[in-house]
């Protein structure tokens, strides 16, 4: 059955959206953020959690990003000095957007994922 079909009939975990991502803010944790990074292949380091940390402060201070280039340029200007997107890229081969905002468990701007946006993979 495919993922938004268990999604509407009530199988499978409830706690994430058909994308994977959390459905409450409030459920993220450290432990989560672990797991989450470890379904996408990253071990997060203290370099990761600057990003996810950065994120999250500002979901706290802008609520959600309507597009991807509104968390995308913030991002690229705070870790400019260590080689701005294609640091980000090192440290998220999918996106720091996507998968950043994934492990941080914050909604994943819609325009994230679309392949011409462009990732690493």
């Amino acid at each position: 059955m495919p993922d938004i079909m268990k999604f509407i009939v009530g199988e499978g975990s409830l706690d994430k959206d058909p994308a994977g991502n959390l459905l409450g803010l409030g459920e993220w944790s450290e432990v989560i953020a672990r797991k989450l990074a470890a379904e996408l292949g990253i071990q997060l380091t203290p370099e990761h959690w600057q990003v996810i940390n950065f994120l999250r402060d500002h979901y706290r201070l802008h609520g959600p990003a309507k597009h991807a280039r509104y968390l995308l340029d913030p991002l690229e200007e705070k870790f400019s000095a260590k080689g701005g997107r294609k640091y980000l890229y090192l440290l998220f081969p999918g996106g720091a957007v996507t998968q950043g905002s994934k492990i941080a468990g914050l909604p994943v701007p819609q325009d994230s994922v679309d392949s011409s946006f462009g990732t690493a993979l």
